[in-house]
């Protein structure tokens, strides 16, 4: 915050100057980084049963000095088949009690009383919903107007250009970490949505997400083991061509 520097903890949209390391897992990924004294390690996963996906970033400071910092949360709602298509009859708005953005499309034939949300773990936020606020005239993903300013605006409602941003501050001394959780997702309405925010708010409800996934993917994964001379073939067969199936072709 001092600097105004950005960067984005995965390679895109913002890619730093040092290198990435990316590592897929049965149902997870996972991006580390290290840039300008600040390392960071993103874990993105969704929930086995429930409709949420959780953004889990963790940073800590190796820059020997006090650091403020920000870590900004964005997507572009669809809610539908097209954006451009759907953007106009997308209204949101904030609920008051979790502080998560909430999005509606009434216009969704399919679709009409769902209701999404983005959400994180954190108090001390600004946010807005109007995406030409964040992105800005001539602005870019890569480089968003929102990343000059000390905070977003609150700009909600109908008309607008819709987005949702979340931007949380905190200090980091030195050797010290910080953790920040986003979660997107949806409910069936509003009452259903609104459940889901509470069920799955929190760092503990986080991690037994992980953990499901976790056994959920070892527990299907270890039922077909194949044995052969070349350890290249084992590595493959038992767990990622099976894995791959799943994920990728049956669901």
């Amino acid at each position: 915050e001092e600097s105004g520097r950005f960067w984005s903890p995965a390679p895109f949209p913002n890619r730093g100057k040092s290198p990435y390391i990316t590592r897929h897992g049965f149902g997870y990924s996972i991006f580390e980084h290290s840039e300008d004294g600040i390392d960071s390690e993103m874990c993105v996963y969704t929930d086995i049963a429930g409709p949420v996906k959780f953004i889990v970033l963790k940073l800590r400071n190796n820059s020997n000095r006090l650091r403020r910092i920000s870590a900004t949360g964005y997507v572009e709602w669809v809610l539908g088949d097209l954006r451009s298509k759907t953007q106009m009859h997308i209204i949101t708005e904030m609920d008051t009690r979790s502080g998560s953005i909430l999005a509606t499309n009434a216009y969704n034939t399919e679709f009409a009383d769902r209701v999404a949300f983005f959400d994180v773990d954190d108090l001390n936020k600004s946010y807005t919903a109007d995406r030409a606020e964040f992105i800005g005239r001539n602005g870019t993903m890569a480089n968003p107007e929102a990343m000059n300013k000390s905070r977003l605006s609150g700009r909600m409602g109908a008309t607008l250009d819709p987005c949702a941003a979340l931007q949380v501050v905190f200090d980091l001394g030195e050797e010290e970490g910080h953790e920040v959780i986003f979660r997107l997702g949806s409910g069936k309405n509003l009452q259903d949505t609104l459940a889901n925010i509470q069920q799955f708010a929190g760092g503990p409800a986080a991690y037994a997400a992980l953990k499901k996934v976790n056994q959920f993917w070892e527990q299907t994964l270890n039922k077909v083991q194949i044995e052969t001379p070349d350890a290249a073939v084992n590595m493959l067969a038992n767990g990622w061509l099976t894995y791959q199936t799943i994920a990728s072709r049956i669901w």
